[in-house]
């Protein structure tokens, strides 16, 4: 992995193409590269849901799309979908759905869940069908690439890469750390 004195520029938040929660005025930002068919990224979600709460106002977190194809043959689609739904403000609870169902994550299932979520059926399925997604995808997945990720989940802390491959305690602190840096603890 890269690590840079200065934060990478691609890893700035852009609320263009980026899906964030949290305020862009909070203290840390924890970038995350994932895919949802990964069981690590599944573990690691119900722990980040943890460290948003913890963490508050002082933690912005982005989400980008880093689909495994060779390994998670669903991935990218499932990603595309929660594109689909996140068009429709409902990229969140999407996101949350693909990770707390990742076995089911075909297209009849990923069309089960839009319904759940109430999305504009037609609008979803026409942009499902024409891929109109895909590119964004595509760049989250080129951004990675150029950051030199390996795998899933990767996170970077105000734009330092954090291991968590022993633990996501480890992702714990270094946020406690980056938000003593910033003098707020």
């Amino acid at each position: 992995m890269n690590e840079h004195t200065r934060p990478d520029p691609a890893l700035q938040p852009d609320e263009a193409t980026d899906h964030i929660l949290g305020p862009a005025s909070a203290r840390v930002t924890l970038v995350e590269y994932g895919d949802f068919q990964c069981p690590s990224c599944a573990q690691a979600h119900g722990a980040l849901k943890i460290m948003l709460a913890h963490f508050g106002c002082d933690l912005c977190f982005v989400y980008r799309h880093y689909p495994q194809r060779a390994a998670h043959p669903e991935a990218e689609l499932a990603a595309e979908a929660a594109e689909a739904a996140g068009a429709q403000g409902r990229f969140w609870p999407f996101h949350d759905l693909l990770f707390e169902d990742q076995q089911h994550l075909k297209e009849k299932h990923l069309l089960d869940h839009a319904r759940l979520l109430g999305l504009d059926m037609a609008r979803y399925e026409y942009e499902m069908k024409d891929h109109v997604y895909l590119q964004r995808v595509q760049e989250h997945l080129q951004s990675g690439q150029h950051l030199g990720l390996r795998g899933t989940p990767t996170f970077y802390v105000n734009g330092v890469y954090t291991d968590v491959s022993f633990g996501l305690h480890h992702l714990h602190e270094a946020i406690d750390k980056a938000l003593l840096a910033a003098g707020q603890a």
